[in-house]
């Protein structure tokens, strides 16, 4: 019976006083480290098949005269091991501090570099080494530095077999800076090269200011994003919910047009920015109305400037987070871009759309027929009671327009009528199938999330296929 092959860690913590033979190229670890890590176990590294030799670790590649030794090392029954299988027992064997300390006084870059490509060492370890990485002039595409990007994304992103592209993007760099949790990391990436990414219909966005736009910041963090002194740094900070009242408030003293934007965004501001903001800009007041948390203290307050344009008071009524009083004070009055905005908010009770109908503002009459607040009872009403093309075109994009009324709306062969049916996910599905065929109507049936999910359905089938 064979002879059963001790693991590596029993062979290591037994061969006091013997020999370890090593075939093939250097890989995660030098031959000095390695033979410094045998030294602490008094074993001696050798590259020849000697006396003494008790077991052999073997790169995956060997030369012939390697591969002619390994040979005779197996005819010997010297058991084998791999190049890898010792790295990762090695690796789990660093003592952080020690091997911190090492470097900080050498500035071993080449060092950090390779420690940062292996994959076995802790996490609180590989972003010290990251945040001690020197990285090149960000003119010069330089062969480390891209590898250092991979190596951080193949630790923090699940990349697929068939997604392996995706570590060469820097887009997927700033999905890491947007997702990652640990304001350590998020830290150590302040101190890449600040690359730029063109975001679809936006202007350019930095890394650092896609790190300031996370909510996982925490006071160190916030400090070193402060000292950058980047104006779109501070823009990212000012509409960020995990920043502290204090910074808000001295950002909003930078006066700065686009801080002010940012801020009025941010639903973390107390009332005495509220009311500061309410005398910036139109913009500024205009994100205000329209974003923040609002009670009768903050309406009060709105109220107090009456130099407000009446349209730009009116954009209040589209906010999603105002509280029920408000709205109630809000439906009272005689405004009617203000009304028309209340009449289309989702978030309003049905109760309070059926007030809206009562008041008998007729413009506002077609934002209840969008309204997938409005009870089937309203829109059944605006559909028999009013037979005018706006208030048809918006019942037929109202996912909460009865199958009936959709029906009768299709039989009317209006193209208004069918770009609004074909983005409304409530329409039956023979339908849809009718409307794919008119090539018009692609960009609303993109957005259709009956076809969305019809999509990502075979967008997951074709990926599950290519791993098999």
């Amino acid at each position: 019976m064979a002879q059963e092959k001790p693991s590596l860690e029993t062979l290591l913590s037994s061969s006091e006083g013997k020999k370890f033979l090593f075939l093939g190229r250097e890989g995660l670890f030098t031959k000095d480290e390695i033979a410094r890590f045998l030294k602490k176990k008094n074993i001696e590294i050798t590259k020849y098949f000697e006396e003494g030799v008790v077991g052999v670790v073997e790169h995956s590649h060997l030369n012939p005269v390697e591969d002619d030794i390994s040979n005779m090392a197996y005819d010997a029954k010297v058991p084998l091991y791999k190049l890898k299988d010792f790295e990762k027992l090695l690796s789990e064997g660093i003592n952080d501090d020690e091997l911190l300390m090492v470097i900080k006084l050498s500035n071993d870059q080449e060092r950090i570099f390779r420690l940062l490509g292996n994959e076995n060492i802790k996490e609180e370890l590989f972003i010290k080494l990251l945040a001690m990485y020197e990285w090149h002039d960000e003119d010069e595409d330089d062969r480390n530095d891209r590898d250092t990007i991979m190596y951080t994304l193949r630790r923090y992103i699940d990349i697929k077999p068939n997604e392996e592209d995706l570590l060469y993007s820097y887009l997927t760099l700033r999905r890491l800076a947007t997702e990652a949790t640990n304001p350590k990391l998020l830290l150590a990436l302040i101190g890449f090269q600040n690359f730029s990414f063109l975001v679809r219909g936006k202007e350019k966005v930095t890394l650092r200011e896609t790190v300031a736009r996370n909510e996982h910041l925490d006071k160190e963090l916030i400090s070193k994003l402060v000292s950058l002194r980047d104006k779109k740094v501070d823009v990212a900070l000012a509409c960020n919910r995990s920043v502290a009242l204090p910074l808000l408030q001295s950002l909003l003293a930078k006066n700065s047009e686009k801080i002010n934007e940012a801020l009025a965004t941010n639903e973390m501001i107390d009332d005495e920015i509220f009311n500061t903001l309410l005398g910036k800009e139109d913009k500024v007041i205009q994100l205000l109305l329209l974003s923040q948390p609002t009670n009768l203290e903050r309406l009060a307050l709105i109220d107090t400037h009456h130099g407000l344009d009446t349209n730009l008071l009116a954009t209040i009524g589209a906010n999603e987070h105002l509280e029920s009083d408000v709205i109630d004070e809000l439906i009272r009055r005689d405004n009617e871009e203000l009304i028309c905005h209340l009449a289309g908010n989702d978030t309003l009770s049905v109760a309070q759309l059926e007030n809206i109908y009562r008041k008998g503002v007729e413009s506002s009459f077609e934002y209840l027929a969008i309204n997938p607040a409005s009870s089937v009872e309203m829109l059944e009403m605006l559909y028999e009671k009013y037979d005018k093309s706006a208030i048809r075109i918006a019942l037929a994009h109202n996912k909460s327009t009865p199958e009936a009324i959709l029906r009768a709306l299709f039989t009317r062969d209006e193209f208004e009528i069918y770009q609004s049916m074909a983005s409304n996910a409530s329409v039956p599905l023979e339908l849809l199938d009718i409307l794919k065929v008119d090539t018009r109507l692609q960009n609303e049936l993109a957005r259709n999330e009956i076809f969305v999910k019809e999509y990502e359905t075979v967008l997951d089938y074709d990926k599950k296929a290519v791993q098999f």
